[in-house]
């Protein structure tokens, strides 16, 4: 199948957000991890914004269990911008309300038990349809000062090569079995053209060093190979298993994106990203960087 097919443009997307956050216990005891702060937003929000700029219009959250404050967050909430108002501050209002997502453009839908991301996406069947979408796993967030986001890149990406596509960075080769592995056809040094994809391959046996971080483009066939439940690495429903599955039937391509990517799934992946982004905070970045150069001087 050719790139000259008319591929259906990305307006839906899907971000897992079921999972139980362990590492940031006792913090996530109550609230959900996608919920933490990443200097003023939390962690999902980011990603939210990041789909919104890409021209993405419907959100599909893979919750769980106790996760009733992530769709809260995102509802209309008119005593609190009305209070703000009323106390003189209509910069926060606004903040509010930005982070309010409109009627018929939220959905949910339940993954009962923690039976792999493959399955989580799986759970979005009937919400997706027949149409392509994205996903994004709000644990990884991209900085791009004064450019386009991760997914706005792929977006752009895709309207030229249909098909599906992943973000890619390079990765030492100690730490392949940690990440699903594209296995290169073809390499301009920005597109890739994928013949294989591995997850978590012990670094001996790794095509390469290339690996998926957490943003995807991906057509609804994808959802033929999920039907089966076949289990991967881990006993788990793998994501990567299936995507293998549409190379050759349709374009299949990696991207590496212009940005830093940061790990907020790990206690100091977290902290980095805080320190990153907070340092491009038009409103605290100069005094961040001087509580740093103080800090540093005391090491």
């Amino acid at each position: 199948m050719s790139a000259s097919k008319q591929w259906k443009p990305i307006r839906k997307a899907v971000l897992p957000v079921a999972g139980l956050g362990t590492r940031f216990l006792p913090a996530t005891k109550v609230m959900p991890k996608e919920m933490l702060p990443l200097v003023d937003r939390p962690l999902v929000q980011h990603a939210i914004e990041e789909a919104r700029d890409a021209g993405i219009d419907e959100f599909v959250f893979i919750t769980g269990r106790f996760k009733e404050m992530l769709e809260e967050h995102f509802d209309y909430q008119p005593e609190l911008a009305a209070l703000l108002e009323s106390r003189g501050k209509p910069d926060m209002a606004e903040k509010v309300k930005a982070s309010e997502i409109p009627a018929g453009q939220l959905f949910l839908t339940r993954q009962p038990k923690p039976l792999g991301l493959g399955h989580a996406i799986w759970c979005a069947k009937k919400l997706i349809g027949d149409d392509p979408f994205a996903i994004l796993l709000p644990d990884d967030v991209v900085l791009n000062p004064g450019g386009p986001g991760c997914l706005a890149q792929m977006i752009e990406t895709y309207n030229q090569t249909g098909g599906n596509l992943v973000a890619v960075m390079d990765v030492p080769r100690e730490k392949t079995a940690s990440y699903g592995i594209l296995d290169i056809k073809s390499d301009d040094g920005r597109r890739v053209d994928i013949k294989g994809l591995v997850e978590k391959p012990k670094p001996e046996n790794a095509p390469s060093t290339l690996s998926i971080i957490g943003r995807y483009i991906l057509q609804p066939e994808l959802f033929t190979y999920l039907d089966k439940f076949e289990k991967g690495v881990g006993g788990e429903i793998q994501l990567t298993d299936a995507m293998a599955n549409l190379i050759g039937q349709q374009p299949f391509h990696g991207l590496r994106y212009d940005g830093q990517r940061y790990d907020c799934g790990s206690r100091v992946g977290f902290i980095e990203a805080n320190i990153a982004f907070a340092m491009h905070d038009p409103e605290i970045g100069d005094t961040v960087k001087s509580i740093i150069k103080k800090h540093a001087q005391n090491l």
